[in-house]
């Protein structure tokens, strides 16, 4: 990078058979789960590379929450896993009841959860009033775990994007007006069908006006106080291509304390595992298309790179080296990525959906039991993917206040049990410095301190296997200002800076440090790591291959970035 110096590099290797601070697991067991949870596995066993879950069937009582850790330059905050991306028997192609996801992903570890069920008009005519009662008991029955109510909305003009409010008086009557108003789905459809036909199709570009006021809508329930706080994150972006980057940047400029982030790591992970080995055969995250008659243009499929398909598991707009993640980056303003589930149909179940007709009623009615192992290509909310949030406290704002912020790192498959990110100014004599999401300040041709604590996995995953991590690379790029044309995609300032190794008989906690010498300009710099089972030969990660991707073999992390500015 032409815009900083950077060297004097260290790896500190600290060994510890205890739990250490910086875990987001529970400290009184150095695996992924509670001892509630552990008597969970111990009992049905691991197969085929998922553990026999039945639905409807509570998760074991977990006894008292135990105290989670702090990250030590967070400010007081604690890591809390949660999924933001959720589907029940109220969208037209998914299955589950409220509770069966609910008792899942506490049974999975996680914190928080949001129930994401399809917008448009069966949804908002019928599914609403259903999903509410449904939530409420779940959060009754599960103390434990915060449940949210949300939507996924057909954005006008593109794909589809998780929005949510924390639970209040006026939150259900909130999306109630949005869906209405705004989802692409009712707006394309014709009146006489119950929707308002005011947009060609929910993708075409005719609708991008309306995304836009969708998004000040929001803001402007939280400016009048009627919800603390209200949020957005783009959903499967690149799926197909119908995300433009104009779209994206202009979703964040509307109203940036709402549209903030995207989904880094899409969900239906299990959808790449072999026929041979008992999945669908299909492309992970099912990622299999080409472009469209609304695909951005720009998205050129080659076969040296496209953008239609997944790496490593992760969506090609954060996963590419300087790529259109980057990009939003370098514009200095934020944009988060997350991971989650998009559970509909999980891998390895034996339920099928109803029979109910969901045009006409909202849902689908209750799942049974075909008796018969079904091949899906969904994990159960916590099982693979986790969205790891730093807030201080396990509270509905909160949580939903450190998403905003971007204390957040994508972790897949449990590569990692922790990591902490302290960045800070030396010149200035910082000794606290900002963690992941801050953003700091450094008097130009002053040094700038890195320091990656990173706790390794310290048991199985839910496959069965203890993953290991082989690297941490620590990437940066320069801060160059408001795009000139807002549908750029790249940002070739943007670097990998350093690699660091980790040993494979490594275990515990690990710390690397690097120093940026002599700074003369605004930069940021984020971090990934991987397993090291699939690079290029740049070390980035492999295009994922349709019909052969064992999402278990080729894990990744990917935390989100620290902005440095100068005085």
């Amino acid at each position: 990078m032409s815009h900083v110096h950077h060297d004097h590099d260290h790896d500190h290797h600290h060994h510890e058979s205890a739990p250490v601070e910086g875990s987001w697991r529970d400290e009184q067991d150095d695996r992924p789960l509670s001892v509630a949870r552990r008597r969970f596995l111990a009992g049905v066993g691991l197969a085929a590379g998922a553990a026999a879950v039945t639905p409807g069937v509570a998760a074991a009582d977990h006894g008292h929450d135990v105290e989670r850790p702090r990250n030590p330059w967070g400010g007081g905050d604690r890591w809390f896993a949660g999924d933001h991306h959720i589907h029940t028997k109220y969208s037209p192609d998914a299955q589950y009841e409220v509770a069966t996801q609910v008792a899942n992903a506490r049974k999975y570890g996680l914190d928080w959860m949001v129930i994401t069920d399809h917008g448009g008009v069966a949804h908002q005519k019928f599914s609403i009033d259903q999903t509410t009662p449904d939530i409420e008991q779940a959060r009754r029955s599960n103390r434990d775990i915060l449940v949210y109510q949300g939507l996924e909305w057909n954005i006008p003009g593109a794909e589809h994007a998780t929005v949510f409010l924390p639970p209040g008086r006026e939150t259900v009557n909130i999306l109630k007006a949005f869906e209405a108003a705004y989802d692409g789905g009712i707006l394309s459809t014709p009146v006489a069908q119950g929707g308002k036909g005011l947009i060609t199709r929910s993708t075409s570009a005719d609708g991008e006006p309306y995304a836009l006021a969708a998004l000040r809508y929001l803001d402007a329930q939280v400016l009048a106080g009627r919800t603390e706080v209200a949020l957005m994150f783009a959903n499967h972006p690149a799926r197909r291509g119908v995300d433009s980057p104009h779209e994206l940047r202009g979703w964040r400029d509307a109203a940036p304390q709402v549209a903030v982030g995207m989904e880094g790591a899409p969900g239906h992970q299990a959808a790449g595992i072999p026929e041979a080995a008992g999945g669908r055969g299909d492309a992970r995250g099912y990622y299999e298309a080409s472009p469209g008659p609304d695909s951005f243009p720009g998205y050129n499929p080659t076969a040296a790179e496209n953008p239609y398909r997944t790496y490593g598991g992760f969506d090609w707009m954060t996963a590419k080296l300087g790529g259109l993640w980057d990009s939003l980056l370098a514009e200095g303003k934020p944009w988060w990525v997350t991971a989650t589930s998009d559970s509909h149909q999980n891998f390895g179940d034996t339920f099928v959906p109803g029979s109910q007709d969901h045009a006409r009623t909202g849902s689908r009615g209750a799942p049974t039991d075909s008796g018969v192992r079904q091949v899906y290509g969904d994990y159960w909310p916590g099982f693979y993917s986790s969205t790891l949030v730093g807030a201080r406290s396990k509270s509905y704002v909160d949580i939903m206040r450190g998403l905003q912020a971007g204390k957040v790192v994508a972790v897949h498959g449990r590569l990692i049990d922790g990591l902490d990110l302290r960045v800070r100014a030396l010149s200035e004599g910082d000794n606290r410095g900002v963690s992941i999401g801050g953003r700091t300040f450094v008097r130009r041709g002053g040094d700038v301190e890195v320091t990656i604590d990173v706790t390794l996995a310290g048991g199985p995953n839910f496959n069965g296997a203890i993953p290991k991590l082989a690297k941490v690379d620590l990437i940066a790029g320069p801060v160059t200002g408001p795009a000139a044309d807002r549908d750029t995609l790249a940002a070739p300032g943007t670097k990998l800076v350093k690699t660091f190794e980790v040993g494979a008989r490594q275990r515990g906690r690990i710390r690397f440090t690097h120093v940026f010498r002599g700074v003369d300009g605004p930069f940021y710099l984020r971090l990934r790591g991987s397993d090291g089972n699939r690079l290029t030969s740049e070390g980035g990660p492999v295009m994922d291959v349709v019909g052969d991707a064992d999402p278990w073999s080729d894990l990744w992390f990917h935390a989100n970035p620290v902005f440095v500015d100068i005085i």
